[in-house]
């Protein structure tokens, strides 16, 4: 996460401006990392494809990062991209769209020799910013990149040419309208079928059938692998909590958190990590990016794959749900909420997993209207696929998280998860249903089958305002979301934080 000048939000590329290469150089480290990441994975995939991985420079990034914050603050680029996925092919044909450009690749600076221009063209080489410069800014940026000791190349010109034109030792080896470069492109169709269970009350969109005993089935043969079911175990309530608790989704994560640096410039309000041990799980982190402002930002996220083998539809609502109630428990403002994506399904190729992924698009698409937090990012990892030497084939279980970025007006009203005193009353916001598909308590008791909690669209943002008009006005002392575990998990973990017992 990262702030910006608002006068600094925008970018146009200008006929005449030097396309200019900053940061680290090329190698052949990197060559189809963004193919590779969504090819299946076999068992040749580590010898196959060992070089699609890129090498890293954290040194040289930290340098790109200073030189291109001292330029942007000069005025001394109109545009930049980083080079990600397809490295300068992708870099410089999205900012030459409307322009053109000309790029000549025997000028991009390379990390060793041998490199032919396929190879200077698509590496996906780490620290490589590429930016639009014009021609009269161009030497105080060079002497600036070298006050810093970061290398700069001039490649090429953003040219009214409407062509991207690739130059290396003299030839031509490029020629292609930018036109057919961005539409020329076939239109892709391919068949998606939704599965699930039968009768199930979906809104909208279509439905294959499949009878409850198949998936039923399938969920069994998992539990079959469950430790939890490995011996007969108890079924009384504390009992099932305690398993619930012990779960490596519910159980603590302090000791993966406390690997990172979460006080960066002393910016955090709200740690990773709260309560009287600083030990319980807080709902979302809440850091002030503009050190001597109170003004904030929360960051929440919500994830369950495991109502996806049920419903991938439900499923990807009920991240959106939570990773909103997440930054509304600490006090983050619901209307001025945003939210992220990040999918990671299996093979798309199968219409089953395609269409399973069409419906959690789809729940997407219903839920950010109806909540009114807009999608201002996100990113995909597909066809997330283990084939075996034996023909063996393993998907990964349908997966969205969501992260929301919540405004937080003044960090001093925020509130965390933990039980504060003695005697203050507990309440539960919202509504209990019977949905227990895909829960840990199905998971710990050997249970398959059922409703996944559906989340309502008309409620659940009256009940986001008035959780943050509680909050704001100083009624709430602690606040803790459900999700894993639900109302037990929730009242532990706030117990636990506070080191104080509840009577419920």
């Amino acid at each position: 996460m990262g702030i910006l000048p608002k006068d600094a939000a925008f970018k146009k590329v200008n006929p005449g401006d030097l396309i200019v290469a900053v940061g680290g150089r090329t190698g052949r480290d990197g060559i189809h990392g963004a193919t590779f990441s969504s090819l299946e994975l076999t068992h040749e995939s580590e010898t196959v494809s060992g070089g699609a991985v890129q090498i890293g420079n954290a040194i040289t990034e930290k340098k790109v990062q200073d030189v291109i914050l001292q330029a942007r603050d000069r005025g001394l680029f109109t545009a930049l991209t980083d080079c990600g996925a397809g490295g300068f092919s992708s870099a410089v044909g999205e900012m030459g769209a409307e322009v053109g450009a000309e790029v000549n690749l025997e000028a991009a600076p390379l990390k060793y020799e041998g490199l032919n221009y396929t190879e200077i063209w698509i590496s996906e080489s780490q620290e490589r910013m590429v930016l639009s410069v014009p021609p009269a800014k161009w030497p105080e940026l060079k002497r600036l990149c070298d006050s810093e000791d970061v290398e700069a190349a001039m490649l090429g010109v953003f040219e009214p040419s409407g062509r991207l034109k690739l130059r290396y030792q003299g030839h031509t080896v490029a020629d292609v309208a930018m036109e057919f470069l961005h539409e020329g492109r076939p239109t892709v169709v391919r068949d998606a079928v939704c599965v699930t269970l039968r009768n199930s009350e979906e809104p909208g969109g279509y439905a294959h059938e499949q009878p409850i005993a198949d998936l039923q089935a399938k969920i069994l043969g998992e539990l079959k692998k469950n430790p939890f079911l490995e011996r007969k175990v108890s079924h009384l309530p504390q009992d099932i909590l305690l398993r619930i608790l012990s779960s490596h989704t519910v159980c603590s994560k302090e000791w993966v958190i406390r690997q990172y640096d979460h006080e960066v410039q002393s910016g955090s309000a709200v740690k990773p990590l709260v309560g009287i041990a600083n030990d319980g799980p807080s709902d979302a982190a809440v850091v002030m990016p503009v050190l001597g402002s109170f003004a904030a930002v929360a960051v929440g996220n919500g994830i369950n794959p495991r109502y996806g083998d049920l419903d991938p539809y439900w499923m990807a609502a009920a991240a959106i749900d939570e990773a909103v109630r997440n930054v509304v428990a600490v006090g983050a403002d619901p209307k001025r909420t945003a939210i992220l994506d990040n999918f990671c399904w299996g093979n798309v190729n199968d219409p089953a997993v395609l269409g399973s992924l069409v419906r959690a698009a789809e729940a997407c698409r219903d839920v950010a209207i109806a909540f009114g937090t807009p999608f201002i990012s996100g990113k995909d990892s597909l066809n997330n696929t283990y084939a075996g030497k034996h023909g063996e084939r393993l998907d990964i279980p349908h997966t969205l998280l969501v992260s929301a970025l919540g405004h937080v007006a003044d960090a001093r009203k925020c509130v965390t998860m933990d039980l504060k005193e003695c005697g203050n009353d507990l309440y539960l916001v919202g509504v209990t249903r019977n949905e227990l598909g895909g829960s840990h308590f199905h998971l710990v008791t050997g249970q398959a089958g059922g409703s996944v909690p559906r989340v309502d669209l008309e409620l659940a943002p009256k009940l986001f305002a008035a959780v943050h008009a509680a909050i704001r006005g100083g009624l709430v002392r602690a606040c803790h979301d459900l999700s894993e575990g639900g109302f037990a998990v929730a009242l532990a973990e706030m117990a636990f934080a506070g080191g104080i017992g509840v009577d419920i």
